[in-house]
């Protein structure tokens, strides 16, 4: 398998952490690297780099794509992974432009639904309360395990 990094942000509900935990309990090898936390991290090391969000406005949170623009080393094995109340088309768009750039091979997409309370739907409780489920969490381990 290599040795692997998952690079994520997760803030207001913590859906793409909870993922990330799965994945984690099945591969208890894998580093993940909150950018909340970290801003430069050296992943030459590393064989697959994963790169993990929730979505806003469409996209991976600017945290990431950032992230990605400056410590991603070329040439490298990515995948994505991402929850999002509305998981619709083009939500990887910006991550996979810049990893495209960088000239790394992707492995695969992952998306999970994910409670979102972003701007009017907090007036209505949110969406997708109770995403990702244990069912969506298992099939991210399932996506992992196939890269």
């Amino acid at each position: 398998m290599g040795k692997t990094a998952i690079v994520y942000y997760s803030k207001h509900h913590g859906n793409t952490k909870k993922v990330l935990d799965a994945i984690k309990g099945y591969d208890p090898e894998v580093v993940l690297i909150d950018v909340t936390d970290k801003h430069e991290v050296d992943l030459t090391g590393y064989d697959r780099i994963g790169l993990a969000s929730g979505i806003y406005y469409l996209k991976f949170a600017e945290q990431v794509l950032n992230f990605a623009r400056v410590n991603l080393p070329t040439n490298k094995d990515v995948f994505f992974i991402a929850t999002a109340g509305n998981p619709t088309g083009g939500i990887f768009n910006a991550i996979s432009e810049i990893t495209e750039g960088k000239h790394c091979s992707e492995l695969g997409r992952f998306t999970a639904k994910g409670f979102d309370t972003f701007g009017p739907l907090k007036v209505v409780g949110g969406i997708q309360k109770g995403h990702p489920t244990e069912e969506e969490c298992w099939a991210a381990v399932e996506f992992y395990k196939n890269l």
